[in-house]
This record gives structure tokens, sequence and C-alpha cells, in this order.
């Protein structure tokens, strides 16, 4: 199998300055899927513990000149130190930078590649992502340690998980602003292990925690719905917070699921993906708590379906729907 690539000036950014510090965040490892039309970065697609996440772009947003090949219809996977990845697309692009490096020129200075090379003391070759920097001055080659490519049945296993994590919940409801959301998650931080979310079509989002000791809840309405949502009967307005969910609950217009508190206030870190719209719901049966973020094309309000990312929550005990 081969890959080879060169890095765009706005591959560098994207990858160096937003998803893979964001990836960072969750956890260590993370798997790279490359096929014949996109780059794909999934972190715990394959465990059933811990946050999921999939960052799906079509090639040319990030590469100019991509060539794959392999005998599994062209699909490479692999599994990366996250940390190491993000460090050496960083220093390569300081590299590069610094001695006056432009992939807008036609020579192309920063290629990435997949190798095999015998590391120092071993006498078998290992398989590394190699980003090779060539400067007007220098040429600096950084060598990520990956694992063996995953095998045509472990390929097969990922595709079908990555394709079963692309349903969407029925009712999507956008995030509130992030500061109210996290001046909430820093308050609840060390009352529990538990939080409950409700989500309604009436464009609602209700967080609660809650000990023997005390109750803590945020309610955000009037957001934006897209999916199935429902008018609320203008009688609910008039009771309190908690009567309104456990109205919307009983007609069927909202539901709930419970999930970590960790895992809520770690998927925040993926704002450093710098989204132009979240949007929160909950999958099928009550399955997981599902984020969705959205980016637009430059200077417009147009989706751009170059990028996705979005990342899933698993549930601890579903409510009412």
């Amino acid at each position: 199998m081969k890959f080879k690539a060169f890095l765009t000036d706005s591959g560098i950014s994207l990858l160096e300055k937003r998803f893979l510090p964001a990836l960072d965040k969750l956890g260590k490892l993370c798997h790279l899927y490359f096929t014949r039309d996109h780059f794909i970065l999934l972190h715990n697609l394959l465990s059933g513990d811990g946050i999921q996440a999939i960052a799906q772009f079509r090639t040319a947003v990030l590469f100019d000149d991509y060539r794959i090949s392999s005998q599994n219809d062209d699909r490479i996977a692999f599994s990366v130190d996250i940390s190491l990845l993000l460090r050496a697309v960083r220093s390569s692009a300081a590299v590069w930078t610094g001695d006056g490096g432009s992939t807008d020129s036609s020579d192309h200075r920063l290629q990435i590649k997949l190798v095999k090379k015998l590391p120092a003391n071993s006498t078998q070759p290992m398989p590394f992502l190699s980003f090779e920097t060539k400067g007007h001055r220098s040429a600096v080659i950084q060598d990520v340690p990956i694992s063996k490519p995953l095998s045509r049945s472990l390929v097969l296993e990922l595709q079908t998980a990555l394709d079963a994590a692309q349903s969407l919940p029925a009712t999507l409801v956008q995030a509130p602003d992030m500061h109210k959301l996290q001046g909430f998650v820093d308050r609840m931080r060390n009352l529990g292990d538990s939080l409950n979310v409700t989500i309604s079509k009436y464009g609602g989002i209700h967080l609660q925690i809650s000990t023997t000791l005390l109750t803590l809840g945020a309610e955000f309405q009037n957001l934006l719905v897209i999916g199935d949502r429902a008018h609320q009967a203008p009688n609910d307005q008039s009771l309190s917070a908690q009567a309104r969910l456990e109205s919307a609950l009983v007609k069927g217009d909202a539901q709930s699921v419970q999930v970590s508190v960790k895992h809520f206030a770690k998927s925040l870190h993926c704002h450093l993906v710098k989204p132009d719209c979240t949007f929160y719901g909950i999958g099928d049966l009550g399955s997981c708590l599902t984020v969705i973020f959205q980016f637009f094309v430059p200077g417009s309000r147009q989706t751009d379906k170059s990028i996705s990312f979005h990342c899933r929550l698993p549930v601890q005990n579903s409510g009412a729907d």
C-alpha cells in the first residue's frame, strides 16, 4: 500500500490549529482513515466506552497531489498517538513557514507519506507517517510512529462503525451561547458524576445534575430547531422550568438521557475546531447524545459540505421519551 500527498496552507491550518488540538483533548489514540476521496479522523469509534468523535474532510480541503493505492479498494487505516501527530504537524509547519515555504508555490514543500523504516536497535522495519519539510535553506524529516495498517477485515469493521455513526437524531437543537454553557459546566463539575440532558422539539435544552443535598439545573429556550419540531402550548410558558420539562416529556415532545459529566465537559473541548454552529440531539431510542458541528463556506451562511465533525456521548441511563 502507498500513500503520499502535500499538505496545503489551509490543510495545515485546519489540522494544526483546530482539529488535532480538539481531538488531543479527547484522548491519546486516534485512527487515521484514508480513502480515494476522504481523509477521516476517528476517535474511539471501535470502542463502546467514552466519547466517539468523527472528523471527515474531502481530500482537496487538506491536500494537493493526493495519491493512494492499496489492495483494499484504495483504503488505508491505522492508529496514531494524536499528541505526536500534532507535535509533528506543528513543528513541520514552523520550520517550513520560518524558511519561507508556501504550499501555494509550485514546488509543494510539505509532504506527508507512509514509509517503513528500521528503528534503532531493531531488526524489524516499522511503519511511520513521515513529514518532509523542504525550505529554501533546510530540509527536515519527522517520522511519527503508527500502528500496523489495519487488515481488510478491520477496515471493513471501521467502515461499518463509521456508517452507523452517521445517522442523525430526528430533532436537533442549536446550542446556546458557549460562555453560558461553559459557565454551567464549571459550576456543576464537582457536584456529581451524572448529568441529565433533555432536548425538546420546542427548541429547548435542559441540563440538570442532582445530589442528595441539592439539584442544579439550567434551561435554554427559544433555540433553533432542525428536523422534528413542535409548538409549545401557550399555557406552558407560565409553568416553572421543571413543570415545562415534565409536560414536554409526557407529551412526547422531548427526550432525556443521562450522560457522564466528565464526558459532557470533554465534549466542550471540541469547540476548538471553531464551528460556525453547534447542534445537540438524542439518538434513536435514547442511544446517545450527539453533538454536531456545522461549518459555513467562508463569507456565507451556506453549509460547507467538504468538512464534517460530530461527537457522540454514551448514555448512562435513558430517561423518558
